[in-house]
């Protein structure tokens, strides 16, 4: 599903992925990161839409991501680390209810997701996102 994305809007053609900016990286990859965790709220089982916003609440968030990079930060080769890091040290805002360390490393992973995006690594970001839910 995501290369046919990919593919129709010839994503990562006419500007390679790294010359993205990284809040641009974090963007792309704040949805991809929400679709995976819809999917995997949805995947057993027909649940109230109210439960699965209850239950996606505690997976989308500066901290869950934050706790995510802790679990993954020795799966990283050296590029993706690179990437979380210019996601990280970007200059960013948090909102006023996201701690200041956690919403930089949130917005890390979400480059990184970002990135394995358009360089249509999808596999990657499913073996790094599993890490979430275990």
């Amino acid at each position: 599903m995501l290369n046919t994305f990919l593919k129709q809007f010839s994503l990562g053609e006419h500007v390679s992925p790294k010359q993205y900016s990284p809040l641009t990286l974090a963007y792309i990859g704040d949805a991809v990161y929400e679709l995976f965790v819809r999917t995997y709220l949805i995947k057993d089982a027909n649940h109230p839409v109210n439960h699965l916003h209850k239950e996606a609440i505690h997976l989308v968030n500066a901290k869950a991501q934050s706790d995510l990079f802790q679990k993954i930060k020795d799966q990283l080769s050296e590029e993706e680390m690179q990437i979380y890091k210019r996601g990280r040290n970007t200059n960013s805002h948090p909102p006023k209810n996201a701690d200041m360390v956690d919403y930089k490393s949130a917005t890390g992973i979400e480059a990184l997701v970002g990135y394995l995006y358009l360089t249509d690594q999808s596999d990657r970001i499913a073996e790094l996102l599993e890490n979430l839910v275990k």
